[in-house]
This record gives C-alpha cells, structure tokens and sequence, in this order.
C-alpha cells in the first residue's frame, strides 16, 4: 500500500487511497464589533505569541477538535461571524494542543494572520464552531468591492448590501 505525508498531521501517514475534502468551521467572534477590530485583537495576540514563552503562531483556543482535521487542513477556513453576519475568513494552517484557563485539554487552530473579508452572509448565532461545507461558504470580496466597503461605514455598507446595492 502506497502511503503519502499530510501536512500539518504530525506527519502521521494516510493510506494513499484516503481521499480528502475541503471543510471549513464557522465560528461567533465573541466580543469583536467590527472586521477592524478582529485584525487589532489579532495583531495583539500575534505580538504577544511572537515574545520569548509565547505560542509563536497566531492561534485560537477552542474546547473541541475537529474530527475532521485531515478535510479542514485541506485549504480550509475559519468564518467569523461578527454582528450577525460572517465577514471574513482565516486559514486554518494546523492544530496544536493548548491548555484552557481552568487547566482542562483545549484544541489550539493556528491560524494564517491573513483576514480576508467575505461577501456578507447572515448567520444565526451559534455556540462553539460547527463545519460549513465549501458549497454554503460565501465567496471573498473583490478588490472593487473592498474599496467600496472600505470607504462607507460599516452600518451603511451592511444596509446597501442587504438591499442588494453593494
């Protein structure tokens, strides 16, 4: 049986007939107002794992691991939810192994630092993160687009894109 290295696994060997497909996660960004504010947070954090001690990669800190590691490390993303809506995106480059404030074993995603703003897509509000199959995923702003959101305020970009103006 022919084997092949999977990236971001351990390099655990997968049967080459194992096939993968992509799956991202969607996930409530708690406590950020605003794509602005999630790349501040962001920024921070990034800053303060790159100190002597620190991570050394941006990461996210979540209860449970996805079973489906193999499909979300297959060009998968994280969704944020802000406001009711998913905004943005972020690659998911791996997985470690954290430890939560109360001492139990936490799931770390480590995340690419970039954010790329989605087309707006609302979202009920959900607890944790759920999978969210590439087919239901919204698709990323053009250039055009981000400059046109960029220049109005946030408020009135949500209400013209609702409206299908934008």
């Amino acid at each position: 049986m022919r084997k092949k290295r999977r990236r971001g696994l351990d390099h655990k060997l997968i049967p080459a007939h194992i096939q993968f497909m992509t799956i991202h996660l969607v996930k409530i960004a708690v406590g950020i107002d605003s794509v602005d504010h999630l790349r501040e947070v962001q920024i921070e954090r990034l800053q303060q794992a790159q100190e002597p001690g620190g991570a050394g990669a941006l990461r996210h800190v979540t209860r449970n691991a996805p079973r489906r590691a193999e499909d979300v490390l297959d060009e998968g993303s994280i969704y944020w939810i802000i406001k009711g809506y998913i905004r943005v995106r972020q690659r998911i480059t791996g997985f470690g192994e954290a430890v939560g404030r109360n001492g139990k074993p936490r799931c770390a995603l480590i995340l690419d630092p970039k954010l790329v703003q989605t087309v707006l897509l609302p979202h009920k509000p959900i607890q944790g993160w759920r999978y969210m199959e590439p087919a239901a995923a919204p698709g990323d702003l053009t250039g055009k687009e981000r400059k046109i959101v960029s220049s109005l305020p946030q408020e009135m970009a949500d209400e013209l894109r609702s409206l299908g103006l934008l």
